[in-house]
């Protein structure tokens, strides 16, 4: 099988480069451009020394002209400039995108969430928002697939399933999440600058996070109902994984093992999504430098009261490796390929 030319713009992010780590041990890829707005002409290993050893171009600024002999362009850049790019895609482009330019179907939830003009309004149409175990293979029609943010994977791997099957109550849901600082990208450590970001715990977006938006969505196109849920990320003073802790009420007459053994028979294919025995106590520490997703459901002291534990790492099932899993059910690639 012949490799497809790669070009990943937003190179020199933590995103971007985890992405770059997993596509050079990709069978099936040639990385044949590496765009940085700030970074031209440098080599990708002056941003992760472990790249050094590895034939890879030197960075250089996005040119459309890049896009006629290329195959895949990954997107890891700020909101707003996967759209500019989307509107110069030729017939032969697939655009993956891991910013939020493409998760919301409409244009007008996008300036309302983001606070920005949506410059490819028409392409919205063209993309999907694709979490893979979700999506499968509709993905293959679309020529725009944007990957979930970090949070929501964490979130709706565990909730879409159980609201789908009236497992769970839909209203009064609680997420409180906690990520390592790389998900707030390479701006954090500016933005933290006088707050002691290594070791104190910090929450933020309170009531409006932009993931929101997307966690909504999501939950209603799959369920076409109604849904309550209050959300709440916290920034943690570790480099990488999400811990989100779910609490919701059960529906009458079900139990804990229901949803156990429900999830298990959903995800049984599913390689990178485990569901550990009852009330297993999960740590960041679980997925870290993987793309799994353990989930954890545990039961309370009220029969009708469950906690769900779902762990990711941030920048690999909640980036960079879904990514990847998005690409590989697009071109009918083995579904490890670059994730092992």
């Amino acid at each position: 099988m012949a490799k497809l030319n790669v070009l990943v713009a937003g190179a020199t992010g933590y995103i971007g480069l985890q992405l770059i780590k997993l596509l050079i041990k990709h069978k099936y890829i040639n990385i044949k451009y590496l765009c940085g707005n700030f970074s031209a002409g440098k080599k990708i290993s002056q941003y992760d020394k472990s790249l050094n050893s590895n034939k890879l171009p030197k960075i250089t600024k996005f040119n459309k002209e890049y896009l006629k002999e290329i195959d895949v362009i990954f997107t890891a850049l700020p909101h707003g400039e996967a759209q500019e790019i989307s509107n110069s895609l030729t017939n032969k482009n697939t655009l993956i995108d891991l910013s939020a330019d493409f998760r919301l179907e409409k244009s007008t939830d996008f300036l309302k969430w983001y606070k920005q003009l949506h410059v490819a309004p028409k392409n919205i149409k063209k993309s999907i928002y694709s979490l893979p175990e979700i999506t499968g293979s509709k993905i293959k029609k679309y020529s725009i697939i944007s990957c979930p943010g970090c949070y929501p994977t964490s979130i709706l791997l565990p909730l879409v399933p159980l609201i789908y099957k009236k497992l769970i109550k839909t209203e009064n849901i609680i997420i409180d999440s906690k990520s390592g600082y790389s998900g707030a990208g390479k701006g954090v450590h500016k933005k933290y600058k006088n707050k002691n970001l290594y070791e104190s715990l910090s929450a933020y977006g309170v009531g409006f996070h932009r993931h929101i938006s997307e966690i909504k969505q999501t939950l209603k196109k799959y369920t076409k109902r109604k849904i309550s849920f209050i959300f709440t990320p916290h920034l943690s003073p570790m480099f990488r994984g999400i811990l989100s802790t779910i609490y919701i009420d059960l529906n009458k007459n079900v139990s804990q093992l229901q949803l156990i053994n429900f999830l298990s028979r959903y995800y049984k294919k599913s390689h990178f999504v485990k569901i550990l025995k009852p009330n297993s106590l999960v740590s960041t520490n679980d997925v870290i430098n993987t793309n799994n997703c353990f989930i954890s459901v545990c039961k309370t002291e009220y029969n009708n009261k469950i906690i769900i534990l779902s762990a990711i790492d941030n920048l690999i099932k909640g980036g960079a490796g879904q990514a990847v899993q998005n690409l590989n059910i697009k071109y009918n690639f083995p579904f490890k390929m670059g994730l092992s």
